[in-house]
């Protein structure tokens, strides 16, 4: 029987000819990535190791990126702590702030992450690789630290799920609303340990910033990891980010899925979803009077280049309603500095919305956007989990940058379209 693409990647990275689902393996890492959440936990298992350096100074990364610039004396000590094992460890890939990003923002960006790596990394969002065709998936904090010292790490090989894209997005359906919609469709947990493989003629008409988007949400399907098949556009981005080697792996023609989904993204609307799970979704067809106290823009999900300006398109020439509070939150620098060279962040801020450094802080309730008790946000982020974002008694809608903009115009969850 065949393998698939992330078996393959699996297999070369454990020296085996061939692996099969359900079995377990020890393989070789080319990325160890930790946050300054995750990572100082990893740093102290770590040193109960009596390790002296990490396995490869080169192949771990380290990104501040939750509650920086520091909301408060314990997040300033975690970010010292990291800081000091950057430095202690000589680790090449220590990104502060100034510099740094959103992590699964910044790690395509700096050339960290090519087709073929195998990746690891104390959260559960490293699975946005996969866009690059790399098996990349979140692991637990001590794994993190058994990958720093040994540069290796066990896996059971997972099962895989293929979805077959068709056709072109109709205007204002992006990477998100795709993913929302597979996700409304399996599930939060209809992807179990299973890899989401993505192929199909429909990629081409999918950015590389959707496919990001779309690997990044494979967790939320319960997914081991998300995948992509490596095309033009995947080359085209690695050649302008990285110098590193890459190896291109494609399913074979007798892989074995699970199960088969032929999806026509032509006939997929805007997308929302609704408290309190990914998979609670509604077309924006069939969202109904929802309104809102704050709109949250950016996040590892959908903090882009092409986000920014699809939400700065529809926000130019318009204003942000009354008693909305409207945030925009880059991915990385770099994307701020390109937004700010294109006008984007004028287009913005003229609207009315605030423009944020580089950080995770709202998406997960950690700062720059708590919700209060009974507030409503439309957000580009991963998750709407109760208390995601603030009180438990909040709520979270989570949609595409698009409707989040319209939605700031109105003050109500709205169609791009309709403005």
């Amino acid at each position: 029987m065949g393998m698939t693409m992330s078996q393959k990647i699996l297999a070369a990275h454990a020296g085996l000819k061939n692996v099969e689902p359900g079995q377990l393996i020890e393989a070789d890492l080319d990325l160890v990535l930790g946050n300054d959440i995750t990572a100082p936990v990893a740093v102290k298992e770590f040193e109960r190791t009596g390790c002296k350096a990490v396995f490869d100074k080169n192949k771990v990364a380290l990104v501040p990126d939750h509650f920086t610039p520091n909301k408060d004396i314990k997040a300033a000590e975690q970010c010292k702590l990291l800081r000091e094992f950057a430095r202690n460890m000589d680790v090449k890939n220590y990104f502060e702030v100034g510099e740094m990003g959103i992590e699964h923002c910044l790690i395509p960006e700096k050339g960290l992450a090519v087709p073929g790596d195998l990746i690891i990394g104390a959260d559960s969002h490293t699975c946005t690789y996969g866009a690059l065709g790399a098996f990349s998936t979140g692991v637990g904090s001590t794994d993190m630290a058994a990958g720093m010292a040994t540069g290796k790490c066990w896996f059971k090989v997972p099962m895989a799920i293929k979805f077959v894209l068709r056709g072109k997005p109709q205007r204002w359906v992006s990477g998100k609303d795709v993913i929302l919609y597979i996700i409304g469709m399996i599930g939060v947990a209809g992807a179990l340990y299973k890899s989401m493989e993505f192929m199909g003629d429909g990629l081409g008409h999918l950015s590389m910033d959707d496919r990001f988007t779309m690997a990044n949400m494979a967790i939320e399907a319960g997914a081991k990891n998300g995948i992509f098949m490596v095309d033009d556009q995947t080359l085209d981005y690695v050649k302008k980010h990285s110098t590193k080697p890459y190896k291109i792996y494609e399913p074979d023609s007798d892989a074995e899925y699970e199960r088969v989904y032929e999806i026509d993204l032509s006939k997929i609307r805007p997308t929302v979803a609704f408290p309190h799970l990914p998979g609670n979704t509604r077309t924006i067809d069939d969202v109904g009077e929802v309104h809102v106290d704050q709109v949250v823009i950016g996040s590892c999900t959908n903090g882009r280049i092409s986000d920014l300006r699809v939400a700065a398109g529809i926000l130019k020439g318009r204003k942000v309603k009354k008693g909305i509070r409207c945030i925009v939150f880059p991915g990385t620098q770099n994307i701020y500095l390109e937004a700010l060279k294109e006008g984007l962040i004028t287009d913005l801020v003229e609207s009315g919305a605030v423009v944020s450094t580089p950080t995770c802080g709202p998406c997960l309730g950690g700062h720059m956007g708590i919700l209060a008790k009974g507030e409503r946000a439309v957000s580009t982020t991963n998750r709407n989990f109760v208390g995601r974002m603030g009180h438990t008694e909040s709520e979270v809608y989570l949609a595409s940058p698009a409707v989040a903009a319209a939605s700031a115009v109105t003050g109500k969850i709205t169609d791009p379209g309709a403005l």
